[in-house]
């Protein structure tokens, strides 16, 4: 099976950077690549405020769905609150691992009853900082949301629970020789560079990129094996080595 790439966006929100969206959004267009894009339904974090907020942001995310692209509910105010690394295991933040299931509930349906007020059906869930539990599961699903786009397997599968893992392995292109790649990108700080690089990733992996629903289509009934679970293990490894490895260097 050749490897197949989906493309995720994070971080969206009023006070993107609207300005290099512009010209992201062009390029997907030309290529046709049906992208996930993380919707933040009440932005609260600083570090995501790099633009004035656009006053028909939840026009455009009405717009982006009717297009067909994949709506993620990307947490609720992406303010980290803990230091839980959840089930990931990538990063020592969080917005929900270690709260109790009152405090998420609160969180989670607050952001959806946002997305409903917009019209917005939330596709699959994108945690902030990749960092949730299973009591973060037990209240998405009492919410209705049972897709994930996280995990280091090599191919989506359907868990004990009845969640879809859609698996989350890559921060840019890279050649890999099979199974389904999400790439995490965001956008906020790029320049022209970035921008340059981006379309050529794009023009050169076209042919491999694919979307949200076929892959769900193909995948909806795999259950995990132990293959998925050996290459979880090592990608957390290789990826948070690799960080450790960058931190001491700078």
């Amino acid at each position: 099976m050749r490897a197949r790439y989906i493309l995720r966006f994070d971080d969206f929100c009023p006070t993107m950077n609207w300005r290099v969206w512009e010209h992201v959004e062009e390029i997907l267009l030309e290529f046709s690549v049906n992208p996930i894009l993380s919707i933040v339904p009440d932005n609260q974090d600083e570090m995501l405020k790099v633009c004035e907020a656009k006053k028909g942001f939840w026009e455009d995310v009405r717009a982006w769905q009717t297009r067909g692209w994949t709506i993620g509910l990307h947490g609720y105010q992406h303010l980290y609150q803990t230091k839980n690394a959840g089930l990931i295991g990538l990063n020592d933040f969080s917005e929900f691992s270690g709260l109790s299931e009152s405090e998420q509930m609160s969180k989670l349906s607050s952001a959806t009853n946002i997305f409903e007020r917009e019209g917005i059906r939330p596709d699959v869930w994108v945690a902030p900082g990749h960092s949730f539990d299973l009591v973060t599961l037990n209240v998405l699903a009492k919410l209705g949301i049972r897709s994930i786009s996280d995990g280091f397997f090599c191919c989506p599968h359907r868990d004990r629970l009845g969640f879809l893992w859609v698996p989350q392995q890559l921060w840019r292109f890279r050649r890999m020789p099979f199974g389904v790649w999400t790439i995490c990108l965001h956008i906020n700080h790029w320049a022209a560079a970035e921008l340059t690089r981006f379309r050529a990733d794009i023009k050169r992996f076209d042919r491999f990129c694919t979307e949200w629903r076929p892959v769900v289509a193909v995948y909806n009934s795999r259950p995990k094996n132990a293959i998925d679970s050996a290459l979880a293990g090592l990608c957390r490894t290789a990826v948070r080595s690799r960080r450790l490895l960058l931190a001491t260097q700078s």
